[in-house]
């Protein structure tokens, strides 16, 4: 196996590392109470989905 011949700096293991982070999630507003949502997802706050109820979800 190969050994690399010199340490690697802090800067050019930084400079690799530099698209190494993570995403915020897309996130929405609900048509229907105006709250924060994941965009795609059913609203947690009221249960509704594109300006329709969804059946099983339990709001809080």
């Amino acid at each position: 196996m190969a050994v690399p011949f010199r340490r690697t700096s802090k800067t050019r293991k930084r400079l690799r590392r530099t698209h190494f982070k993570l995403t915020v999630a897309g996130m929405a507003t609900c048509e229907k109470c105006g709250s924060a949502k994941l965009a795609h997802h059913v609203c947690k706050e009221c249960g509704h989905y594109k300006g329709a109820e969804v059946e099983g979800v339990v709001s809080q």
